[in-house]
């Protein structure tokens, strides 16, 4: 049995958790001590916020998964006591926060989800070719290109539909920033971004709406946390990485990706997309990505912001590798439980 598909059963097994997770989360009832907090913003950590909320008894966690660009908007409008965005704040958002951190929270991946009826196996995929796709330069799936790289799999002559977020999305700035760092293209024709100028596709809110999407459309392909594609049963591309490997969005690969990381800058911003080519990153994920919640220095809130965000650093990490987030690496834990002293009354 190749590694590919070692990995696959393995995410099979995590996908069962996933669904029992999820619905445990909508039954579970805990005892709250103190306090509500309203949070808002990615919709990629809402999985995890989900167990968090179901797991954390020192306050009521109030969540919206609007996506991180609202996030961000209603953190800096001090509407909700934390935002939570995958896209690090750029220096504009940073003054307009007037008094605002940006703490690694969460660590997982952006799968690439695809709807090919009757594929006789999985599919794989390399930056370039996906960056051509989103370019609306390879538009059906038994292209030559496509098909190179899926030797063994029957593709059918079917129309390529690219599904990409329709709002402000930090899995968009994710997946731009892998393809912008793959494709020099992309870099120069698209960028990088929370949004963007997309050339080719259809739209669709958030990732339950992209998941959808997806799911709805033969021939379509998309990008979103994989939690959401497990949820959805969606089947999600092997991406090959620098070392030439063939990864998959599960532990191993989002874990090897986060290696990468030796020091965190003074903004909190990190990268780990397409790590170079290196024995210790030969299995990692190209697509991974942190999180990260954003927090006024100044609040009313603060000590129950402080004592829910170093509970979810902390013990709040063991309820991720069933959604598919790795806890974050030590060097990030201390650099945010630093940061998070900060947050002050």
């Amino acid at each position: 049995m190749t590694k590919v598909k070692r990995s696959g059963a393995l995410l099979v097994v995590l996908a069962l958790a996933l669904a029992a997770a999820v619905a445990g989360t909508s039954n579970a009832s805990t005892s709250r001590s103190s306090g509500t907090l309203k949070g808002a913003g990615s919709s990629f950590v809402a999985p995890l916020v989900a167990q968090w909320q179901a797991n954390y008894k020192s306050s009521d966690i109030q969540y919206n998964p609007i996506g991180s660009g609202g996030g961000i908007a209603a953190i800096t409008s001090r509407t909700v006591d934390f935002g939570a965005s995958d896209a690090p704040l750029s220096r504009d958002q940073f003054s307009a926060c007037k008094g605002c951190v940006q703490i690694p929270w969460a660590l997982s991946a952006t799968s690439i989800p695809y709807n090919i009826p009757g594929l006789n196996g999985r599919l794989h995929l390399n930056a370039g070719v996906i960056a051509d796709i989103y370019l609306g330069k390879i538009t059906n799936w038994n292209s030559s290109r496509v098909k190179a790289l899926n030797k063994g799999l029957s593709l059918p002559d079917l129309k390529i539909t690219p599904v990409y977020r329709s709002d402000n999305s930090g899995t968009s700035y994710n997946f731009t920033d892998y393809l912008s760092h793959a494709s020099a293209e992309w870099k120069s024709k698209v960028g990088i971004g929370v949004n963007a100028n997309w050339p080719a596709g259809i739209g669709a809110p958030k990732s339950n709406g992209v998941a959808a999407a997806v799911s709805q459309t033969k021939g379509g392909v998309g990008y979103v946390d994989v939690a959401y594609a497990l949820k959805n049963h969606l089947q999600f591309a092997a991406i090959q990485n620098k070392s030439g490997k063939w990864a998959l969005p599960g532990l191993r690969g989002i874990k090897s990706a986060a290696a990468l990381i030796k020091s965190v800058p003074s903004s909190g911003e990190l990268s780990i997309v397409n790590p170079p080519k290196a024995a210790k990153y030969k299995n990692a994920y190209p697509i991974s990505t942190f999180t990260y919640v954003i927090l006024p220095t100044k609040t009313s809130s603060a000590s129950e912001l402080r004592q829910f965000v170093f509970w979810a650093l902390t013990n709040g990490q063991q309820y991720g590798p069933k959604l598919l987030f790795v806890p974050i690496p030590k060097v990030v834990l201390v650099y945010s439980e630093k940061i998070l002293k900060k947050v002050q009354s």
